[in-house]
Parts: structure tokens; sequence; C-alpha cells
């Protein structure tokens, strides 16, 4: 469509019902995203042209819901994506000339006839398309040249994966535009992930990209690294009554690399005394067979770490199985039990080094103040240490439990999400 004509569709309203049901909200709300996407068409047209021929596509944040430090263990998690999203305007070249312009920062430019790694590249946004084009070329796609203009809402530091939205953004548009759109979610999600392993220089798993390609709530079972098993939850979470709200703790993640790095060695430790590579392939019976000697050889934190792993894995697959058949009670409370495994077991909620600065365990205090009694769920997100608390709020307390939270921690610091049904997608 041109982009004329695409502006003029849009504003009177033509996408309003499926934009109502990818952000999960009221058609009556759907004329924000309407705004969003004319001005994204406008902010493509000043840099490349008016009248172009263009398609919009969308990559939505994603939440780790179950499974906590579990995926480089290679077991199981429960992931979602979230209603924000990366998008992009985007219009075919006939050339092999390839420009992404993200707002806010530099354009990436690059011929995908030239697709093999460069040096310089590592670390930034043009490895990962570089590495996306060469992936689909490896499996024998004839890519070539393309324009796109990126804007994102996803939470920068948020814990939602700015980056494997990207990733699957890009790779959602090399998929419509050069394969036909015959690569699966899963295969998409995969090839970001080589491209951030290979290219960008980043040892990811393949969580990030898998919840925010496939959508909705996704289970994912690592145990074969090469082929992941992810299967979508059929679970409406906009008809249970209640919200989930991602806080952010204003922790900073400087200086916790050594943290983050100690939590899958101390794991693999406990797998190396066992001869494996990591705890998926340590029978949890053997484990505790053999815990004196494990704890002599790898250290107490190790041994309640690999404790952690084996109840949050078992934990991770039950969560599924609860939203499955629409047990959202027995799912708040396997949440919580995560959560507090996480704090007693796999003590991630704030680094030895830094003591003073508990901004993770404060809030968690406070939430189990404020939710108990009120039907709430809560646990740290992600990586744990700093960053952010993910919570379940019944509906109508929310604007209460914002409030006192917010009190303490800062204006702004609660965001309040929907799960979106829609991974990677087309949206004209």
């Amino acid at each position: 469509m041109l982009s004329s004509k695409a502006k003029e569709w849009i504003a009177n309203g033509n996408l309003d019902v499926k934009l109502a049901y990818l952000y999960v909200c009221n058609p009556d709300k759907a004329k924000d995203y309407r705004n969003r996407l004319i001005k994204a068409i406008e902010n493509f047209e000043k840099r490349y042209g008016t009248d172009r021929d263009i398609r919009i596509f969308s990559a939505p944040g994603r939440t780790e819901v179950g499974g906590n430090h579990t995926d480089h263990q290679r077991g199981n998690v429960l992931a979602a994506s979230v209603n924000l999203d990366v998008i992009a305007v985007v219009s075919k070249r006939e050339d092999s000339r390839v420009q992404v312009e993200s707002e806010g920062y530099p354009a990436d430019t690059l011929d995908a006839d030239d697709l093999g790694k460069k040096k310089e590249e590592k670390n930034t946004s043009s490895a990962l398309i570089r590495g996306i084009l060469s992936r689909y070329a490896q499996m024998g796609y004839r890519v070539g040249g393309f324009e796109a203009y990126t804007t994102s809402n996803v939470l920068s530091g948020s814990g939602l994966s700015s980056s494997a939205a990207f990733e699957v953004l890009i790779g959602t548009i090399v998929n419509d535009l050069f394969c036909g759109g015959k690569e699966s979610a899963l295969k998409v999600a995969q090839i970001g992930q080589y491209a951030e392993n290979v290219y960008f220089g980043k040892p990811c798993g393949l969580m990030d990209e898998a919840a925010s390609s496939v959508g909705g709530f996704v289970a994912i079972d690592f145990r074969d690294a090469e082929n992941p098993t992810v299967r979508k939850v059929d679970f409406d979470f906009a008809k249970c009554g209640y919200s989930l709200c991602i806080i952010d703790t204003k922790g900073s993640h400087a200086d916790l690399t050594p943290d983050y790095a100690a939590i899958p060695a101390e794991m693999k430790a406990v797998a190396a005394y066992f001869g494996k590579e990591v705890l998926s392939e340590v029978g949890e019976d053997a484990f505790y067979r053999e815990i004196a000697e494990v704890r002599k050889q790898a250290g107490d934190r190790a041994v309640l770490r690999a404790i952690h792993f084996y109840a949050d894995n078992r934990r991770a697959k039950q969560e599924a199985e609860a939203l499955n058949r629409g047990d959202f009670e027995t799912f708040k409370k396997l949440i919580i039990e995560s959560g507090y495994s996480s704090y007693m077991y796999l003590q991630n909620v704030f680094s030895p080094s830094h003591v003073q600065e508990q901004g993770v365990s404060l809030t968690l205090a406070l939430c189990q103040k404020y939710l108990d009694g009120k039907g709430g769920a809560y646990r740290v997100h992600g990586g744990g240490f700093a960053g952010t608390v993910q919570t379940f709020v019944p509906d109508g307390y929310l604007t209460e439990f914002v409030g006192k939270m917010e009190a303490v921690l800062g204006e702004g610091s609660c965001h309040v999400l929907s799960i979106r049904p829609v991974g990677g997608t087309r949206i004209l």
C-alpha cells in the first residue's frame, strides 16, 4: 500500500479492530496506536521519500513468567509476550542496499550481498541485521535490500527484552519480504538467536526470542538445545481479572556481571560433579543422594542454587499446566513459591558486594505486605540482583497498589501491562 494511502486508511479506523486485539485494549483506545503508526509512516517518508509502497511490522517485548535461571541449564521456562513492541515501516528495494533507522539512533546501512561477519560490528545492531540476513541466505533464500524506520516503546532496562524484539522484528520482515512468510515463528526466533550468538557476540539462550516471536504464553523445554520444544499455552489473560505490573526498582546493573555469571557457573559446577554439562542432565534423586559430597566439591551456594533449579524447573511446567486448565489460583501460588525460591536458594535478589543496595528485596517485602490477603502474586523478574519485580494484581486493587508502591519507589516505577496474544507479525 502506498504510504499516503496507508495514512488515510489507518486514520479512518480501518485497523482499529486489529490494533485493539494486538494491544489488548478497547477499540476506543486504538486511536493512540493508530496515531503511533501514522507518525511512524511520516518519519519513514521524511527519510526515504513519499508514496513508497510500504508494509508495517510489529514484534513485542516479553516477560519471564516462570523458570528463573533455568534456561541456561537447558530446563523449562514459561514466558509471555507483552503489549509493548517495536514497530517498523518497511519498503522493499530492487537492489541489495539495506538501511534500518531506529528512532533516536544512527541508521544501520549494509549490503545484502555482503553477509560475512564483520569484526568491527560486534555488539551493534548492524551485526544483528547482517546475521539475520546471513542465516536466511544459508537456508537457501535470496535476500535483498529494504529500507525501514523503527520505533519502540519496549522499556529499556526493564527485563522485557527490547533486543530480542528487534531481532524478531527484523527476522519477521525478512521472512515476509523474501521468504513468502514460509518460516515458522520458532524458526524466526532461532534465526534471531543465531545472529546474537554468532554476529553480535552474546551467548544468549532462546527464551527471549521465542516468547517475542510466538506470542501469548509460551512454555519452552530446552532439553534438546538444537530443537527446543515450544508450546503455546491456551489462557486468555485479559479475562482473568488481574493485571501484570512490572515494578522498576531503579537499581543499577553496573558492576553486577560477576554476580550474574556466577549463577550458571555454579550450577554447572554441580553438574560437573556428575560428569555432565548442565543440571537438566543430572537426575534430582542422584543429586540428593550425593549432596554431601557435592557440597565439598562445589560449595554450599552452588548446592542451594541447584536445589532452586530442580524446584523451579518443575514449577515452570506446573505453571503452564495450571494456565492450560484455567486454574489461575494454583498459578499464583506457584509464582509466589518461585519468588521465595529465588530469594532463599538462588540468591539473586541482591549482590553480596553491594549490601546497602537491596531494591529488589525491599520491593518484594512491600509486595508481600500489600498483596497478601488481596489475592496477588509476586516474584523477582529476570536475572535479578537489580532491575524489576513481577506482580499479578487484582484489577480492583491495582490503582491503590500502584500508589503505595510508587510512594516508596518513585513515580513511574510501576508499568501496568497485558499479555499480548500475537508475536512477531505484519500489521499492514
